[in-house]
């Protein structure tokens, strides 16, 4: 083990966040909030409180520190009428820690700290820099235990890896290290069991290869509670994102629905070995009742936040009311695990083109329960339907709805040739799960990126008509 590492794993500091945050609190107010993974926009943060604080790499004079920090971001409620008091989201940080930063970090600055452990130091986003990133493969590859941090691993790592960070827009962040593995770091996180390890784990032991299976991963073990930190999983190079694929396609006029077939064969492939995996329950009337009741608890808070929703609230309505009646009169249907938050951007295909599904973490604004609770495979289903319908609006020229109804019908029968019953087979609960899920995304463009609303509107305004779709 390196020296600085073996440094680390002798000197955790973790009764030392409340001191750090002398120095990163006024610096960590501006700079969060910009974050594409900052969950908590449009509400100010009024304060921090720390969960853990570990020092990875000491700060000594004119060298580079490192910290891993979990630090609760304390903000007021959402505007909704009755609702508690927000406990404050944890957030996950590597904070680097130099005299000044060369310009190759320029981008990655926080700020400049004036008072506390850090007066007179810069701090900024460590993931940029190779360093900290290698440190944290190391960890990884010795199955380090630092403080309260917990490094496994699956498979042999090589120590030579070369680090980058990927640059996209992200929920969370990832490091590809030398185009073998991804690091996928998650930023806003919660005690308990992740399904974004949990399950590439079991479809691992089911020897399904439609997802890469975790070579390595990190938690962090405090008092009573164990956080998911990050997943390592291999790379697959040469690899292209199911949405920006799409969008290519679309956008010189070519056919998507093979592609869209294949994809349904892989998504079905995929909930089979999850229902292998891990158990299956019926859904009768009482468990139902309960879904519907969430969906429209869901369409309800929706209005209340994004007024142009409300025009179409009776209509949507509907929907859950139709498979509230379904199950008044006996109907059932079986719910297991499933991906979560399916969509197009969710998928790689291969350059041998074999499609892969990738972050089982479900839509991060539900709580991890209801993330690991047995649902029914509609709800994937209906990701994606609104994933074509996303890209057919996001081409740069007009609205593709022909080309967005082939993509949907060849999904759907790509499913069934693999699961043997066509999703489009049971219109209303599909119907249901498709509306569900466009007003979440009603909600998430509203408060990310506005200038996205009219799409997800869009299916609202056809959701909302009479007839099942």
């Amino acid at each position: 083990m390196p020296e600085a590492m073996s440094h680390a794993v002798t000197r955790s500091v973790t009764t030392t966040g409340a001191g750090l945050l002398t120095s990163l609190d006024p610096l960590l107010r501006e700079w969060l909030p910009r974050q594409r993974w900052f969950a908590g926009k449009g509400r100010p943060v009024t304060g921090f409180s720390p969960v853990a604080a570990t020092e990875l790499l000491p700060v000594a004079d004119g060298k580079l520190g490192l910290y891993h920090l979990l630090v609760r971001a304390h903000q007021p409620s959402a505007n909704l009428a009755g609702a508690p008091p927000h406990p404050g989201d944890c957030y996950q940080l590597l904070i680097g820690v130099r005299e000044a930063l060369p310009p190759r970090l320029a981008h990655a600055l926080i700020g400049h700290a004036h008072e506390g452990p850090l007066a007179g130091r810069t701090v900024y986003e460590a993931l940029y820099d190779p360093r900290p990133a290698e440190v944290i493969l190391e960890a990884l590859r010795t199955r380090a235990r630092i403080g309260g941090l917990r490094f496994e691993r699956r498979e042999e790592i090589r120590p030579d890896l070369v680090p980058r960070v990927v640059t996209a827009e992200q929920s969370n962040s990832s490091v590809v290290y030398g185009d073998t593995f991804i690091l996928k770091l998650l930023r806003r996180v919660v005690p308990g069991v992740n399904p974004d390890l949990e399950l590439p784990l079991a479809l691992a032991r089911e020897g399904c290869s439609r997802v890469p299976a975790p070579a390595a991963w990190m938690t962090a073990e405090l008092a009573e509670e164990s956080y998911v930190l990050g997943v390592l999983q291999p790379f697959v190079q040469g690899a292209s994102d199911g949405w920006e694929l799409a969008l290519r396609e679309l956008a010189k006029g070519e056919d998507f629905s093979a592609e869209a077939r294949a994809l349904g064969r892989a998504t079905a492939e995929v909930h089979t070995a999850l229902a292998r995996a891990l158990p299956t329950v019926t859904l009768g009337h009482t468990q139902l009742e309960s879904m519907v009741a969430g969906m429209i608890e869901r369409l309800e808070e929706a209005a209340q936040l994004v007024p142009a929703l409300g025009p179409y609230v009776p209509g949507l309505h509907s929907a859950f009311e139709a498979l509230a009646d379904l199950a008044a009169e006996g109907h059932t249907w079986t719910a297991q695990r499933i991906h979560g938050d399916l969509h197009l951007g969710q998928c790689l295909r291969s350059p041998s083109g074999e499609w892969w599904l990738i972050d089982f973490e479900g839509e991060p604004a539900k709580p991890l329960a209801e993330r690991r609770m047995a649902q029914p495979v509609a709800r994937d289903v209906a990701g994606m339907l609104r994933s074509f319908d996303y890209a057919a609006h996001s081409a740069g020229g007009p609205p593709a709805p022909e080309w967005a109804k082939a993509c949907r019908a060849a999904y759907c029968t790509g499913y069934a040739e693999v699961n043997g019953t066509d999703p489009r087979t049971d219109p209303v609960l599909l119907r249901a799960c498709e509306t569900d899920k466009a007003v979440y995304e009603v909600v998430y463009e509203a408060r990310h990126r506005p200038d996205w609303l009219p799409v997800p509107l869009s299916a609202v305004r056809r959701l909302a008509g009479p007839a099942p779709v």
